[in-house]
């Protein structure tokens, strides 16, 4: 059995604040210890489920966050910045399942700890076929397009209930309930560990029971900016097409075509912001 990891850190318990998700910190250097001991979970609960193969993909940052001799399954790893499938990157129909570990809740959901979605500085909300979404959400078309059934989520209630909507039979672990933006109250560590081991394990037992996401195709991104600037870079690309002054719409009936073209979206207000 085949599985794809794309994990991510702000959904890991116990993170609350931006110094203990980017390095180089003390903080970082603890908390990513406590990320690689969640993937590791996720791996050790797919094992003992039938699990055989991994690849995990490091979407968090500037995704080289885990150590690739730690991680469990002796799993593949994939690392580095520039993906042109980003958090996707390495899926194809030959895997099995997917695990969305350490997730977080978008940028329109104001009560989700360091919430956002991909680029904090340029997209102030995302819409999948007129309901907010987040990273999962958004990621979920490249699932869709290899029928690739996503199984296991972790993060906060928030991220959960954002995921349900396009993948409804997903096996869902909460580690933390939101507070604010910076202050969440979190499960210790090891219990958040034992949560994904066995949601893993769950999630794997009912594999032919979960279906491929559920999005109505064709699909649509609607995009709202922070400035008029991104919105009229992205109107630049191919299927893009100005809403309101701010906002920007992607539609397609190809869901990896969808989503390669909001990932160019993302690139290119890296570009404008940073």
């Amino acid at each position: 059995m085949k599985l794809f990891l794309s994990t991510d850190m702000e959904g890991t318990a116990g993170v609350v604040d931006w110094s203990q998700a980017r390095g180089p910190a003390t903080e970082y250097e603890y908390y990513r210890g406590q990320l690689q001991a969640e993937v590791n979970a996720a791996i050790d609960g797919a094992l003992a489920a039938g699990g055989t193969e991994f690849l995990v993909n490091d979407s968090h940052s500037t995704m080289q966050n885990l150590r690739p001799d730690e991680l469990h399954g002796r799993a593949s790893y994939l690392s580095g910045k520039h993906k042109p499938l980003y958090m996707m990157q390495g899926l194809d129909d030959s895997f099995d399942a997917i695990f969305f570990v350490s997730y977080h809740g978008s940028a329109g959901a104001t009560g989700s700890v360091l919430h956002h979605t991909y680029n904090p500085r340029a997209i102030a909300e995302v819409r999948l076929n007129g309901a907010i979404t987040g990273e999962a959400g958004i990621n979920a078309l490249a699932a869709l397009a290899h029928q690739v059934p996503v199984v296991l989520i972790s993060g906060d209630r928030t991220t959960i209930d954002e995921t349900q909507p396009f993948c409804p039979d997903i096996e869902s672990v909460v580690v933390k309930e939101s507070v604010s933006h910076n202050a969440a109250l979190s499960v210790h560590p090891e219990r958040a560990r034992e949560l994904i081991h066995d949601g893993a394990r769950r999630a794997l037992a009912r594999l032919s029971d979960i279906r491929p996401p559920s999005i109505t195709l064709p699909a649509e991104l609607t995009v709202r900016f922070h400035g008029r600037a991104f919105a009229e870079l992205a109107c630049e690309l191919r299927g893009v097409e100005r809403r309101e002054d701010k906002v920007v719409a992607l539609r397609n009936d190809d869901p990896l075509q969808l989503y390669r073209t909001f990932v160019a979206t993302v690139f290119l207000s890296r570009g404008v912001s940073e």
